[in-house]
């Protein structure tokens, strides 16, 4: 992956064979983005994407926070809007939504490992990543109209998906911020585990992802994110189209071979 010393708003390092994490590096602002970090998000989602050793991604912050939402007073956004024809539009479209759709359009697995706030864009970054494990100082939420603005990185495409409709409308309107507990029965994170053991937890689960056959799981993620908004009859048409992919890998046959042998198999992604 990309070397840490290109950055200076994010650590991207690995933390295991396969395993990649990119952390959000702004902690005295509880890694609140701006668009600089968002400009090293992308170039970082895409450093994963194209290095076929990393076969899972870890998306965590430093410090107390995991992140909270876009920088206050954000100057560096502000001077941008101000030199822009659409001003904000222009500043979400070419410098902060990137960052968002280069998480979303990743191909091979991520978890987002929620050390503490996650609030507004930042509940969306988490809500991008396939699996949430949060710690049980996590707080999360959408803080935006507290200040005026608007869940404007996806939230109001993501939340209702993670929520339903009418508990992300309660959420956004009234600005409400739940504990790991609550967060974890409205569907917003997987699993909540005691914050001392969340590095731990979420390397556990990473390792295990990381044994699967990448091939098969990237095509998993593919028919499921599909699949969302589609009927059944054209989830089962992705379906006989993937197979096609899949089916006739080594590592189908490797498995196979592995299941008869009774032991683990070794998938190569290919």
């Amino acid at each position: 992956m990309t070397a840490p010393s290109r950055y200076q708003d994010i650590i991207v390092d690995e933390v295991d064979d396969g395993i990649g994490r990119i952390t959000l590096n702004r902690p005295e602002k509880l890694n609140a983005y701006t668009p600089r970090m968002c400009a090293e998000l992308t170039d970082a989602f895409a450093g994963y994407a194209a290095n076929d050793a990393q076969r899972v991604l870890i998306l965590t912050g430093s410090g107390r926070g995991f992140c909270s939402g876009g920088d206050l007073p954000g100057e560096e956004y502000y001077a941008m809007a101000a030199e822009r024809q659409f001003g904000h539009a222009s500043v979400m479209r070419e410098s902060i939504h990137p960052a968002f759709l280069a998480l979303y359009g990743l191909a091979k697995p991520t978890i987002a490992m929620i050390n503490g706030a996650a609030v507004a864009g930042g509940l969306a970054f988490a809500l991008l990543c396939d699996i949430r494990i949060a710690g049980d100082r996590a707080r999360l939420g959408d803080t935006s109209g507290i200040v005026g603005l608007l869940p404007d990185e996806g939230g109001a495409w993501l939340f209702p998906r993670a929520m339903g409709l009418e508990r992300a409308l309660r959420m956004s309107l009234l600005n409400e911020v739940y504990d790991a507990s609550q967060a974890e029965r409205l569907g917003l994170v997987s699993e909540v585990v005691p914050h001392d053991e969340l590095s731990e937890r979420t390397l556990s689960v990473a390792r295990r992802l990381a044994t699967r056959a990448p091939i098969a799981v990237r095509m998993v993620k593919r028919m499921m994110l599909r699949g969302i908004d589609t009927s059944y009859e054209h989830a089962l048409q992705e379906a006989e189209l993937a197979v096609v992919v899949a089916n006739d890998t080594e590592d189908v046959q490797e498995g196979i071979e592995a299941f008869f042998e009774k032991r683990n198999p070794v998938f190569k992604g290919r």
